[in-house]
């Protein structure tokens, strides 16, 4: 936790010293957030799924996949900052309303939401 609020601190500070608060407002914030997925998802266009876990540890496409995740991750953080959303709190609720969603017995290998 104290990593990620570190992170925030350095977050804002980049922010404010280039005056894009104007900028980040949520709907802003919520396309960079989509926009940064999908410059991700393009770092796997046309690699085959049976693939994908040894292309992401190839260290050249290791790099860009990481500047990605990074710049989704980014944006995320500041869309939470913005509209004063604790992401950890929505993750663990998240995970519990999943968990009801999910159950093992009719989730377990299959990919289809359960009825």
């Amino acid at each position: 936790m104290e990593r990620l609020e570190e992170v925030l601190r350095d977050l804002r500070s980049f922010v404010a010293e280039r005056e894009w608060e104007q900028f980040h407002d949520p709907k802003n914030l919520a396309m960079a957030v989509s926009s940064e997925a999908g410059e991700l998802l393009a770092e796997y266009r046309w690699v085959g799924n049976a693939e994908a876990d040894s292309y992401s540890r190839k260290e050249e496409h290791r790099r860009r996949i990481a500047a990605e995740a990074a710049d989704v991750g980014i944006a995320l953080l500041l869309l939470c900052d913005r509209i004063g959303l604790d992401l950890i709190d929505a993750i663990r609720e998240k995970i519990v309303l999943n968990r009801r969603s999910y159950p093992v017995e009719q989730s377990r290998g299959r990919w289809e939401r359960p009825s």
